[in-house]
């Protein structure tokens, strides 16, 4: 129900959610940040960081209008789905710092919910979106609730928005101190407004339990209980804008570009760690941020570990490496595997598997298409590697269906793919039965794994392990491989190596 919902209000919105009517809606300058604060944020802005930021824009490549028109998107879907007059108040919250040590932070990564609806980078930070009484849906009031500026504290940790900055830079109509947020809490609960927020999934336990935990506990008393908003902004994120797919192309060019430089260098005997600082520093070099997540960098046997990250083993000669990396461009990650030969030459065997897999990977990418779902093409999958594994004598030619099932089950034991966007296992509730749309990002990565001491499989190819990843945008026509420029034929594969 909640897909055709979903679906429905989407479909509307592309046709009235133009943005003629939003600047009138949000009363959005379209030429930017008017008021910009002339110092230094606590992310960068146009003012003071104009080589990665046009004028209005939020972050790279997003402008203040997007990011209000994914709001307003949000409050039709809630519209949608409590359609009788109500007011209503949805609370995102960031995530917190986390420290590695005594005041030593991990790097800091927004919540991707919240970065999606107002591009702010900070941490303690809350969104409100709050029903304007008297007006229907989505007419609403965005508000931000930031941490305030301190100048001891921003000493040690560097420059932060303030109230100021935070409107300025994102275009929400008011902002204030997070401490502030207690009095809006105290009205919804004693007003009988829906609040929307996840209570089930805490990203800020400190916020959580200082301002939400009492309002979820005095809610489920009443006969409004805080509603989870999580799907409803998935369901948004699952469709990309052009404006996203351009950052999504950006991070799967660079990473293509990462793995080719990458490849070169590798020469047997070769330490794992050596190509993840490789990999690492080709794409920080184009542009990245950071990589998108720990790669797997394995040689030889470990490439049967399916997330295998130590990354601290010898590759020798004669064995083939197996990277599965990606990287983050302003928010939007890239996903791609490759395996090739250390030393530049497949065996025949290695050439024999890689093929095999290579075969079903551009069958699976041909069906993405609309109206097919990712659990569509992992059945196909399934069918295609069955019969490789017969092909290959890792099975008989004359087994069942079942046990033909049970063995590909075993030897690719992951799905054919999942969605991608702002994270790399990307709208985690969606189902991947939903059937694939134009703008939706996949990726497709089949794989056949023979651990070395597999004794059901033939000798010569045991320790072998094959995964071919590639990210995919949706459209009407045929699917876009975003990182195409990644080779993966045998014969382009052992080219690479050789203009070392």
């Amino acid at each position: 129900m909640l897909a055709k919902t979903v679906s429905s209000a989407l479909s509307h919105l592309r046709i009235q959610g133009c943005g003629i009517c939003l600047r009138k809606r949000f009363s959005i300058v379209p030429s930017g940040q008017k008021n910009l604060p002339t110092r230094y944020l606590g992310q960068p802005s146009p003012f003071t960081h104009p080589h990665l930021l046009k004028t209005g824009e939020v972050t790279p490549g997003l402008t203040q209008m997007e990011y209000a028109l994914r709001r307003h998107k949000l409050l039709s879907l809630i519209h949608k789905e409590a359609p009788e007059p109500c007011d209503h108040a949805v609370v995102l919250l960031s995530h917190p710092t986390y420290y590695m040590t005594n005041d030593i932070p991990f790097p800091f990564h927004q919540n991707t919910n919240f970065l999606y609806l107002c591009g702010f980078q900070e941490p303690d930070s809350i969104l409100l979106l709050r029903s304007i009484p008297g007006k229907s849906l989505p007419s609403h009031k965005a508000i931000l609730f930031v941490p305030r500026r301190n100048q001891s504290r921003e000493l040690w940790d560097g420059p932060r928005s303030g109230v100021d900055g935070a409107v300025a830079l994102t275009g929400v109509d008011e902002a204030y101190s997070t401490e502030e947020f207690r009095q809006y809490v105290q009205k919804f609960k004693d007003e009988g407004c829906t609040v929307w927020y996840d209570s089930e999934a805490v990203v800020h336990p400190g916020l959580h339990s200082e301002y939400m935990q009492p309002l979820v506990d005095i809610k489920a008393q009443s006969e409004r209980a805080v509603q989870p908003v999580r799907t409803l902004v998935q369901h948004l994120r699952l469709l990309k804008s052009d404006s996203e797919i351009g950052l999504m192309k950006m991070a799967a060019k660079i990473t293509s570009e990462a793995f080719v430089s990458t490849i070169v260098s590798s020469t047997a005997p070769v330490d794992e760690s050596y190509l993840y600082a490789k990999f690492d520093f080709e794409c920080r070099a184009r542009g990245a941020d950071l990589l998108a997540y720990p790669p797997v960098i394995a040689g030889g046997n470990r490439s049967n570990t399916l997330h295998y990250v130590k990354n601290n083993q010898m590759i020798k000669d004669g064995e083939m490496v197996l990277l599965d990396g990606g990287c983050e461009c302003s928010g939007y990650v890239s996903d791609v595997t490759r395996v090739w030969p250390i030393n530049g030459s497949f065996t025949g065997p290695q050439s024999e598997l890689y093929q095999a897999v290579l075969d079903v990977q551009k069958s699976c990418l041909s069906l993405c298409t609309p109206t097919l779902s990712l659990e569509n093409i992992y059945a196909f999958m399934l069918t295609a590697l069955g019969q490789k594994l017969k092909d290959l004598g890792i099975l008989q030619q004359h087994s069942k269906e079942l046990d033909t099932y049970k063995a590909v089950r075993k030897y690719c034991p992951h799905h054919v793919g999942h969605y991608l966007g702002m994270d790399v296992h990307d709208t985690p509730d969606i189902s991947r039965s939903v059937a694939l749309q134009p703008g939706m990002v996949v990726t497709i990565e089949p794989g056949i794994y023979i651990p070395e001491d597999d004794i059901s499989a033939p000798p010569r190819l045991r320790g072998i392990g094959i995964r071919i990843e590639d990210d995919v945008l949706i459209t009407e026509e045929a699917p876009v491989i975003l990182s195409a420029d990644c080779p993966k034929e045998l014969f382009e594969l052992e080219q690479i190596w050789g203009r070392h």
